[in-house]
């Protein structure tokens, strides 16, 4: 509502009451409620929502490119869905009728070409159909005001679902037969399937009113661009970067330790596509290049050695600009005896797997040679003119941070980087002296400064947030070089972060939590990037559930480590649970069988009471609205301002 004050613009006396800056506030705010029926009726309608349910927050992290799986757990609203089917209609539907509704809703397009060519879209189905839609649409509709749910509805049909939502106060007996008609004239004009897509669309965007995705959408899996698409398109969520996907940030900004890091993994993995197909990244000149360098009856293939090398080549120059970084013990390629076939990591000599080392100069070990700074140039400007590739890369941080503090939760991917005494580690960044949330906000700027200026200093950081010791994205020594080259296996154990060890302790969870000003039972550290090994075990819910770790594995790689495919935690008006998901059969078994992936529930916490907008930080900012509306009022009722035009 717009509307024109009648006080002047000049500063009188009456601001003496409230000062000349509130004052001003006042006006401004007067400008979208410019009389005192607009101002108090905004208090009413604010007031009202406070006392709507909690809307429901899904949790997921490291689906490391898994689309299909990703996919589904969306599409279920990670076994929501079900729930309320099972719940609404337990007594009319037996178990295979719930599981066709369910699938329909999941997947309406490809369902409905199978009810066509079995033969069975009647228009009894149709209707019956369209009405078990609109009462589970209905229940879902009644944890947001009207005005949300409209504008969740497809602009086409919006009047029409609008008008099946809404029930008399006697319930829909009242109403019937008006639905009945309705419902009848869809069916009769043939719009039924483009309106029964619709109203499911609208069902899934009810069942989950925010996702959190805790890191690592890339790499491992071959379709992270997919997922980033499906994201993009998704009505509300915010991302915690993964050390994955700042790999992925950093070479887009330019940085060719990270472009060397990235293609590494793809070649190692086997998901050339997604660099090929997706992002339109030619690797011919690596390849050409590898072919002819390298010998192929080795135990490396030669593309995977090629960019090995100049990755290592490249991470040698960057330690050395950053001595700081304190990583001189990954200075490796002057440890290679290739007479002897050795290299001396930490004192002592180790069998290489691979003696085949054609560009290492040993007097200038971390010097590209012309060929391969050639390659680099070439997969560097591949990179930044990837358009596609900048644009996802554009929306992760838009969207993204390194951390965030929503609802009494702190979430961030990997760690805090902690000492042995439990208190946050000091670590250098640009000679200024960091700990804590100001070292995480440190990253945060620097990150977002390699994107916006691309200076190397800050490309250099990228690197170092990709893999470095004290990076709270990684907080781990990574051994890439002894798991390439080394064969003796106990070298490519990765020491961790005291965190991940020191977090088992409700008390340091707690101090934790306090340096990002969280205090009270209620509050929760959520992370992923460590995968829980289910099956030996271990649980999600540690530290007297002041952590929660939800990586379970969803890419497929990690299924025999974990046991499991995935967690989604689920934070909703009754508490908060976790459900632990089993492999995903595939769109086919989920079309032709309702195969539906089956998930374990744990409850991590239960409200003593339904949890409403009230408790949320939601509800915490629409009562500040409130005590600015009051202040409005009392201008106006005392005569500081005078009401503008009424709308």
């Amino acid at each position: 509502m717009a509307g024109e004050a009648l006080e002047p613009t000049g500063t009188t006396a009456d601001e003496a009451h409230g000062g000349p800056d509130d004052l001003r506030y006042l006006r401004l705010l007067s400008q979208n409620f410019p009389t005192m029926r607009s101002a108090f009726t905004e208090i009413i309608n604010l007031e009202a929502i406070l006392n709507l349910p909690k809307g429901t927050e899904h949790f997921m992290s490291d689906v490391h490119g898994e689309d299909e799986a990703f996919e589904h757990i969306l599409n279920n609203c990670s076994g929501v869905i079900r729930e309320q089917v099972d719940r609404i209609f337990a007594t009319e539907l037996g178990s295979g009728q719930r599981a066709d509704l369910c699938t329909l809703i999941y997947y309406p397009k490809q369902k409905l070409a199978r009810v066509r060519a079995a033969g069975a879209n009647t228009d009894e189905w149709y209707a019956a159909t369209l009405f078990r839609l609109v009462r589970l649409a209905r229940y879902l509709s009644g944890f947001y005001t009207r005005s949300k749910v409209r504008k969740a509805m497809p602009v086409e049909y919006a009047y029409i679902i609008d008008e099946l939502l809404h029930a008399s106060g006697q319930g829909e007996t009242s109403r019937h037969e008006y639905h009945e008609q309705i419902i009848s004239s869809i069916v009769g004009t043939g719009s039924t399937d483009d309106f029964l897509v619709s109203l499911s669309s609208l069902i899934k965007r009810l069942a989950v009113d925010h996702l959190h995705v805790v890191g690592d959408l890339f790499d491992r899996g071959a379709h992270a661009d997919k997922i980033i698409e499906r994201l993009m398109a998704y009505h509300s969520l915010d991302i915690q970067w993964g050390n994955h996907d700042i790999c992925w940030m950093g070479a887009a900004a330019g940085s060719e330790a990270c472009v060397a890091a990235v293609v590494r993994a793809n070649v190692r993995y086997r998901t050339l596509e997604v660099l090929e197909s997706a992002y339109g990244i030619s690797l011919r000149q690596l390849a050409l290049f590898a072919e002819k360098t390298y010998v192929d009856y080795d135990v490396i293939s030669p593309m995977e050695k090629a960019i090995s090398v100049i990755l290592f080549k490249l991470e040698g120059q960057l330690i050395q600009r950053h001595p700081d970084f304190g990583m001189q013990d990954r200075l490796l390629l002057d440890k290679i005896d290739v007479v002897d076939g050795t290299v001396a990591i930490g004192g002592q000599e180790h069998e290489l797997r691979t003696c085949d080392f054609p560009t290492i100069n040993t007097a200038h070990p971390y010097e590209l040679d012309p060929e391969e700074a050639e390659v680099v140039r070439g997969l560097v400007k591949s990179f930044r003119a990837s358009d596609r590739l900048r644009r996802h890369v554009a929306f992760l941080y838009e969207h993204g941070s390194l951390y965030l503090v929503r609802n009494g939760n702190l979430l961030f991917h990997g760690c805090l980087p902690l000492d042995e005494d439990g208190r946050p580690s000091t670590v250098t960044g640009e000679g200024v002296k960091y700990a804590g949330r100001g070292y995480m906000d440190f990253c945060d700027r620097i990150a977002r400064r390699a994107w916006t200026r691309g200076d190397q200093p800050a490309l250099d950081w990228m690197w170092y947030l990709w893999c470095g010791r004290h990076s709270p994205l990684s907080g781990r020594v990574v051994k890439t070089f002894e798991r390439t080259f080394v064969a003796d296996r106990a070298t490519w154990e990765e020491p961790e972060d005291p965190y991940y060890r020191l977090t088992n302790s409700p008390e340091v969870c707690e101090r934790v939590l306090a340096e990002f000003g969280l205090t009270g039972r209620h509050s929760h550290i959520i992370n992923g990037h460590t995968p829980v090994r289910a099956r030996a075990g271990e649980s999600p819910c540690r530290a007297g559930g002041k952590l929660l770790v939800i990586d379970g594995g969803f890419c497929h790689a990690y299924h025999k480590k974990t046991g499991i495919a995935g967690y989604t935690l689920i934070f909703g008006a009754g508490g908060m649970r976790i459900k632990a998901h089993e492999p995903f059969q595939g769109v086919d078994a989920a079309l032709d069988q309702n195969a539906d992936i089956e998930s374990d529930v744990t409850v991590i916490e239960q409200a003593d009471r339904p949890l409403k907008i009230a408790d949320t930080d939601t509800g915490r900012s629409i009562r500040a609205q409130i005590q600015d509306l009051s202040r409005l009022l009392d201008a106006y009722r005392s005569g500081r301002m005078g009401e503008g035009k009424r709308p």
